[in-house]
């Protein structure tokens, strides 16, 4: 099968900024928030400049490197979707072997950046990538990968806190079950879009595990969310408006139900992109409650 290359220069630099979505920044900011919740709560609010730009460009990398190898793993599925029909491999403007160099570069450059933290935060960035690079292809044998992503997603939470603590303690992994439960809750929104495409194919989402349950999933695990946020409260004593932060993300969830509630592929989207603010709210809580 051939993959047709862009006739110009301009083309293929934007067939490659599609491939690692720069124009879609919605993924990256779903990865970034909670580790940045990781990096003011280790740091009890004093961050270190060094740290937050080796978190923050580590963030985008990766983000970057997983998208090219998940458009690689899902290549002969995209084009039978109708969200995705029009990424670089499945419009076969870009070869498979390119969206594998592109990852392996741009994670090979997060890597650079980790090299500056400790030996706590190295070891781990090992697991973290093995997590990433497995994920794209568990909706071939796992019921509910969603939640796989969530472990994917979060694993700047152990490594922002090994690299300023050196250690991983009891809140790190509150805050990393809470991103679990966060990043299924979005993401089974995000699947509710493909719900009927998904099932053609016989791939396995949790929106079609779930079936008729996926809303009280999605809500539940929101609900855990919520608890486990307020259980790093308790455990760092942190002030009021730490709380008035999980508060207004707790609203922001209410009005996700609202959307998804008819089950309408517009409004699953919508509630998925909307997850950006109740990350952003959870982050400004903390960032006031450690000033």
């Amino acid at each position: 099968m051939s993959y047709p290359s862009p006739v110009n220069l301009a083309q293929r630099l934007d067939a490659y900024e599609r491939l690692v979505r720069l124009d879609k920044p919605i993924g990256a900011l779903l990865l970034l928030w909670p580790t940045l919740w990781a990096v003011w709560l280790a740091s009890d609010g004093r961050v270190r400049a060094d740290i937050l730009l080796i978190f923050v460009a580590g963030t985008f990398l990766m983000r970057s490197a997983g998208c090219a190898l998940n458009d690689y793993a899902d290549r002969e599925y995209d084009p039978h979707v109708e969200r995705t029909r029009a990424r670089p491999l499945a419009a076969r403007e870009i070869a498979p072997r390119e969206a594998l160099i592109v990852a392996a570069v741009l994670a090979a450059a997060a890597f650079g950046l980790v090299l500056f933290l400790n030996g706590l935060a190295i070891a781990l960035s090992f697991v973290a990538l093995a997590i990433a690079a497995l994920y794209p292809f568990t909706k071939r044998f796992f019921a509910l990968p969603q939640a796989f992503l969530g472990v994917a997603f979060g694993f700047g939470i152990p490594m922002a806190y090994a690299a300023i603590q050196e250690r991983l303690p009891l809140e790190c992994w509150l805050l990393f079950a809470a991103n679990i439960f966060y990043s299924f809750a979005y993401d089974t929104e995000y699947a509710m879009v493909d719900r009927d495409d998904d099932a053609r194919l016989g791939i396995h989402t949790s929106a079609l595990t779930l079936g008729r349950f996926d809303v009280a999933a999605v809500m539940a695990s929101y609900g855990f969310m919520l608890l486990l946020l307020a259980s790093v409260g308790v455990v760092l004593a942190l002030s009021w408006p730490y709380y008035a932060g999980v508060g207004m993300a707790a609203a922001l969830m209410v009005y996700h139900w609202r959307l998804i509630r008819d089950r309408s592929r517009d409004g699953a989207f919508k509630a998925f992109m909307h997850n950006n603010w109740v990350g952003a709210a959870v982050f400004a809580g903390i960032v006031f409650a450690t000033r």
